[in-house]
């Protein structure tokens, strides 16, 4: 039983400003929660029950937001979540230099000891009716494959493949395959394919070995998939399990793709959704001619 997790949230998150010039972009509101309250949700769901969030510079409102309030502590728990009603233990160490996300994991090598874990990025959404049941197959995979890794992969469109890790398959297709090679954001007439790493992995206690093995990668940082590369090279297992049909992951790193998660969750939120559905349908009607001439 996987009982551990890390959470990097110490990015710079430089392509939301100005919205981030003084709040992290893992408390950017996406419909009712912030970014970072929907990981540490589905990680509890799949039965995690310690979690460590890897900060930085001004990052303090992400402890403030789990943290107990005197001031709101007869709302109720949905209104004013705290580790303490969410039944998890929350721990934090703060990334001093942003020197990437695979530093920011190795930073977690004594919270996790010898134990399996799982990471999940603080501005990353998986969006299902039930999001945790990722994290769930994984660990089932990670579990009877015997695998040091296992990642979360998602199709993208060919143009967006420079935005992510990218994975080669042994088995393409297939919902579980072994990875033959990763590599972190490759131009996009020299990607092995458009399967994208989806914000979530689970390792061994090997993985802090290939991170200290590792030079100054894609950026000037120091990658994680330049890590995982190194576990593949080496021979050992490493697994990719697919994003199912009606799971989404949300990236919250540019202005683009937050306005689309914010856009999908006010149209299914249960309260508001319908209303919020009426709402576009009259705005599109409203605006049909000017945009029958859009770009």
């Amino acid at each position: 039983m996987i009982r551990k997790a890390v959470i990097p949230a110490a990015g710079l998150g430089t392509r939301l400003l100005p919205a981030t010039k003084s709040q992290p972009k893992e408390m950017l509101p996406v419909g009712r929660k912030p970014v970072i309250q929907y990981v540490v949700e589905e990680l509890v769901a799949a039965g995690i029950k310690d979690i460590i969030i890897i900060t930085g510079l001004k990052k303090r409102s992400i402890e403030d937001h789990f943290d107990e309030d005197p001031i709101l502590q007869n709302m109720p728990p949905q209104l004013c979540p705290t580790a303490n009603n969410m039944n998890v233990q929350l721990f934090y160490i703060r990334q001093s230099t942003p020197l990437g996300l695979g530093h920011a994991v190795s930073l977690a090598k004594d919270f996790t000891g010898d134990e399996d874990f799982v990471v999940a990025l603080g501005d990353s959404i998986i969006h299902s009716a039930k999001p945790h049941e990722l994290l769930t197959r994984m660990m089932k995979a990670h579990r009877e494959k015997g695998a040091v890794a296992t990642i979360a992969l998602e199709h993208v469109p060919e143009e967006d493949v420079s935005k992510y890790g990218i994975a080669s398959l042994e088995d393409k297709g297939e919902k579980i395959s072994r990875l033959v090679d990763i590599v972190e954001k490759p131009p996009r007439e020299q990607s092995p394919s458009n399967y994208a790493v989806a914000a979530r992995y689970i390792f061994s206690p090997l993985i802090y070995d290939a991170l200290s093995r590792i030079s100054v990668g894609h950026g000037g940082e120091y990658q994680l998939t330049d890590a995982i590369r190194l576990l593949i090279h080496d021979g050992l297992p490493v697994y990719g399990v697919m994003l199912n049909e009606g799971e989404r992951r949300l990236d919250i790193g540019g202005f683009d793709t937050y306005f689309e998660a914010f856009f999908l969750l006010a149209l299914t939120d249960e309260e508001l959704g319908e209303r919020m559905v009426k709402w576009v349908k009259k705005w599109l009607q409203e605006h049909e001619s000017r945009l029958k001439h859009a770009p």
